[in-house]
């Protein structure tokens, strides 16, 4: 396996990240489970946020969620 040596803007560092661990996510569970994940994690993701002090955890998991969903099905 080849690693990359891109650097990034720091801006832009959260995303990458964020990427990296959705396609991890991906590669060691497969396609349908990766999508139902993400759907899990979007459903729990916005229950958790209807509580105020559970947003600052649940918007995230929206994010990875819809992520997980996206990179699953494209």
């Amino acid at each position: 396996m080849t690693s990359s040596t891109k650097s990034t803007s720091i801006l832009l560092a959260p995303f990458v990240w964020l990427w990296q661990l959705v396609t991890f996510i991906l590669g060691l569970t497969g396609r349908l489970l990766a999508v139902l994940l993400g759907f899990v994690l979007l459903v729990l993701g916005l229950l958790v946020t209807l509580t105020v002090i559970g947003a600052i955890i649940g918007i995230p998991m929206l994010i990875v969620g819809f992520a997980l969903i996206v990179r699953g099905l494209f």
